[in-house]
């Protein structure tokens, strides 16, 4: 049995599967995020090991005694601050805190960053954060023993080790991506030296294993192997098999994620796309990332006082772009606009918008901005030719038509089942425990395909139109 744990930004997933890789057991528990002021997003990591403790002890004894290797998988790049001691200085600061948008701005200015990381220096990722902690809280700062991720952060309660993978070390804007290493340049610009950072190793590696203590306390037995794991989109690459070029998934989550494996280091900073490090040795990916997908919808769902499957339920079938258009910018974007600042709207609204008629509105904003985050890819050379959709916002038949239509691309959808973060991270546990490779990483059976609507094409491609010149003009009011 494997054990595979994705500590997310809502709740952390286990998902225990055997060696023909079924899913034999899982489990979850919920997180809360702080925003204690506008812009901030953070969370306890002591949350992160209750979670942990929760999800572990739901496990039957009977699986847990039979588990060889753990894998994890999770949200990318928070800072977890430690001291000398290993405690934490202050709560860690999530993926989605915009708080260092004039630190990340400050890095992204010296083009070295570019040139080794292969990417912008977002204002989400780690080594902002760590500048602004630097101005803004220099006592703790320079109390910074060490850096980890989170999903470090459990790999250090789980066998006391401080090890990173690349995947997730992509995101820090402290690897040379190309190297796959450290990069001690990068690492001086923000204060820091390599003696702060965890150990490397691939994702398929083993990076520890179990403390004897927490074996004997959940029932699992001495000697389970710490797989290196992955980042969340990395690590539900593995789960769908998107190992080789020309293999794709659009993840709709909380965030939405157009992710395409690539053979080969193939950046492209200019275009915002984020080219990181695969969970796989010699491979690397390239990822357009927008900040709200289900979370727009879910921010509607409250508004509209209603369930968001309720509100996609009674569309019916696909129909144009309408009047009425949505951006949804709420916290800021990525791909390929890299504004912390922009926000969301309604555009369009008239006397017969109805809340059906706002609903598509708010699925065909998600659709036109994962479209550009697919022109985004494309120009940097990057071919999609299979296009797998995971993630809750994938229950929507209606929601992946657009997307179809909207990219021209066919939209395959697993069968019921998990393929996520959890299930990619005990793949890789497979992989570290018994030394086998990316075979293991298989794409899943295919419940159904969503073809675009090849009548509605020349719509969607205008209404992407309207999208683009609105977001245009909200862009020069925030």
């Amino acid at each position: 049995m494997y054990l595979g744990l994705d500590l997310g930004t809502s709740g952390l997933k286990g998902v225990v599967i055997d060696d023909a890789q079924k899913i034999v057991a899982e489990a979850t528990a919920p997180l809360t995020v702080s925003r204690p002021h506008e812009g901030w997003s953070e969370q306890s990591p002591a949350d992160w090991i209750v979670a942990a403790e929760t999800v572990l002890n739901a496990i039957p004894a009977r699986i847990r005694a039979a588990i060889r290797g753990i894998g994890l998988s999770g949200q990318m790049h928070g800072a977890v601050l430690l001291d000398r001691a290993d405690d934490v200085l202050r709560p860690c600061i999530l993926w989605n805190d915009t708080r260092a948008h004039e630190e990340a701005a400050a890095l992204d200015a010296n083009p070295v960053f570019r040139r080794l990381t292969g990417n912008i220096v977002f204002p989400g990722f780690t080594a902002p954060k760590l500048l602004w902690v630097k101005s803004h809280e220099p006592a703790q700062f320079n109390r910074v023993a060490r850096v980890l991720l989170p999903k470090d952060y459990l790999r250090l309660w789980l066998t006391g080790e401080h090890v990173a993978e690349m995947s997730d070390a992509a995101g820090t804007s402290w690897l040379d991506t190309g190297k796959r290493d450290w990069s001690d340049e990068l690492l001086a610009a923000t204060g820091l030296d390599r003696g702060a950072m965890p150990r490397l190793v691939e994702g398929s590696d083993r990076s520890g294993i179990l403390r004897p203590e927490l074996a004997d306390r959940f029932g699992l037995p001495k000697g389970v192997v710490v797989a290196g794991g992955a980042g969340d989109n990395a690590a539900a690459g593995i789960g769908v098999g998107v190992v080789k070029a020309g293999q794709a998934f659009v993840s709709l989550g909380t965030s939405g994620v157009l992710f395409a494996a690539n053979e080969g280091y193939r950046p492209a900073p200019a275009t915002a796309v984020h080219t990181f490090c695969h969970a796989l040795p010699g491979k690397w990916h390239q990822m357009g990332v927008i900040l709200a997908a289900t979370d727009a919808l879910n921010w509607f769902a409250r508004i509209a006082g209603s369930a968001s499957a309720d509100l996609t339920e009674g569309l019916g079938g696909l129909k144009p772009p309408g009047k009425a258009r949505f951006l949804p910018y709420l916290g800021g974007e990525r791909t390929p606009l890299n504004d912390a600042s922009i926000r969301g709207a309604f555009i369009g609204l008239e006397h017969d918008t109805d809340r059906n008629a706002a609903t598509r509105a708010v699925l065909e904003g998600v659709t036109f901005a994962i479209r550009d985050c697919r022109d985004a890819l494309a120009a940097t050379g990057t071919k999609i030719d299979r296009l797998l959709a995971v993630g809750g916002g994938s229950k929507s038949d209606y929601w992946l038509s657009a997307i179809a239509t909207a990219l021209g691309t066919p939209i395959s959808v697993p069968v019921a089942g998990d393929y996520g973060g959890a299930f990619g991270a005990a793949r890789l546990a497979i992989m570290a425990t018994t030394g086998a490779g990316a075979e293991i990483a298989t794409p899943p059976s295919i419940a159904k395909t969503i073809d675009p609507v090849a009548a509605l094409t020349g719509a969607f491609d205008e209404g992407h139109a309207r999208f683009r010149a609105a977001a245009t003009a909200i862009k020069g009011l925030t």
